[in-house]
């Protein structure tokens, strides 16, 4: 099998943080939920968030897709409040109820975004980005952690 493209790279995450969010959710029903996979799949979705705008989205504005990304910029902000408001449900490590329909929108807003993502923005990253371009993001893919205190676009004053 050759290298993974940042397309596929980016694909695979998307499926890294569902199976994370799918754990936990399974915990809701059974006993002592367990947080971990959450938090887990809340960070993973953060940074994934972060490497898109801030290095997969100007390329494509650039090559002429300003309206789809200026969509995908604006479902990140709504699922970046979700995102803010599961950390709370989060911190003291218990779980509360409300956690569970906080889930629910998240999953709903994850599986229409992905496909958009999926279908629209990712089959032209291989044309839009730079070898250099590819490289750094397949690099940040791999061991790239989120800026602290970095915000989504749509979420910046």
């Amino acid at each position: 099998m050759g290298v993974e493209t940042v397309a596929e790279a980016l694909e695979r995450e998307h499926r890294e943080i569902d199976e994370g969010i799918e754990t936990f959710a399974a915990t809701l029903t059974g006993g002592e939920p367990d947080p971990q996979p959450l938090a887990r799949a809340v960070a993973a979705l953060r940074r994934h968030i972060y490497l898109e705008e801030e290095f997969l989205f100007p390329p494509l504005r650039a090559a002429g897709l300003v309206m789809p990304v200026f969509v995908m910029v604006r479902e990140h902000g709504q699922m970046w409040e979700i995102l803010d408001a599961l950390d709370g449900e989060l911190r003291d490590g218990a779980v509360r109820a409300s956690a569970a329909d906080l889930l629910r929108d998240l999953q709903e807003q994850l599986e229409a975004h992905n496909v958009k993502e999926e279908q629209i923005l990712y089959p032209q990253t291989e044309q839009a980005l730079t070898v250099e371009a590819k490289a750094g993001l397949r690099e940040l893919l791999e061991a790239g952690r989120t800026p602290e205190g970095w915000v989504c676009e749509a979420l910046r004053s």
